[in-house]
């Protein structure tokens, strides 16, 4: 899939994430918001200039977000912008249960942030014997490097692929290559690698 299509995923089915910021006392604090709207810019949610989060979105402008149903997941972290009442409208014609959470003009009280600078991923295990893992960006974000990798000196003895649980390590070639959209980053290959030339992206 591409990254609209994880986008569209992550508002149209998943919908409903947890979302974390830092409280007043310096640890993380999460609350479920639903994701509104979605488009090339980004992903649209809102909140009340009265809480807590508004403050917290306003001053740390950075959120880490996380959603789930089923097998499968969408995590994403990056950066936010308030758009004041741009959108605000277009929510609440395609999310109508607002239109009761807020009714008229008490809609006022809200206002629109988008994230819009973002990297993440896809995770599906709807299949455990095939897990999937995918990178997500938003607004050109690169993706951060992740799993692990397999270094120059492989001698392709195979000990990895042993004891890899979805055997997603391609052993016909040298070195060995990992397939990173279906590794579980679990590090069973890094450990019984003889060569210990195995190792873990951006650590």
């Amino acid at each position: 899939m591409q990254n609209q299509d994880y986008l569209k995923l992550l508002v149209e089915q998943l919908h409903s994430t947890t979302v974390a910021t830092l409280g007043a006392d310096g640890h993380p604090q999460t609350r479920v918001i639903d994701m509104m709207l979605w488009d090339a810019q980004g992903v649209y949610f809102l909140t009340a200039r009265g809480k807590a989060f508004y403050a917290q979105l306003m001053e740390q402008k950075f959120i880490a977000l996380s959603a789930t149903q089923g097998k499968i997941a969408v995590s994403l972290r990056g950066r936010v912008k308030n758009i004041g009442s741009e959108k605000l409208d277009e929510i609440f014609e395609k999310n109508t249960y607002m239109q009761s959470i807020y009714p008229g003009d008490t809609r006022k009280a809200l206002e629109v942030f988008c994230l819009y600078e973002a990297e993440g991923e896809y995770f599906d295990i709807s299949d455990p014997a095939h897990v999937v893992r995918d990178s997500i960006t938003i607004g050109g974000k690169k993706a951060a490097l992740s799993g692990y990798m397999v270094g120059a000196g492989c001698i392709r003895c195979r000990l990895c692929y042993s004891v890899c649980p979805q055997k997603c390590i391609d052993i016909t070639q040298k070195p060995v290559v990992i397939d990173q959209h279906h590794c579980l980053h679990c590090g069973r290959c890094a450990e019984i690698c003889p060569k210990q030339i195995i190792t873990k992206a951006g650590a």
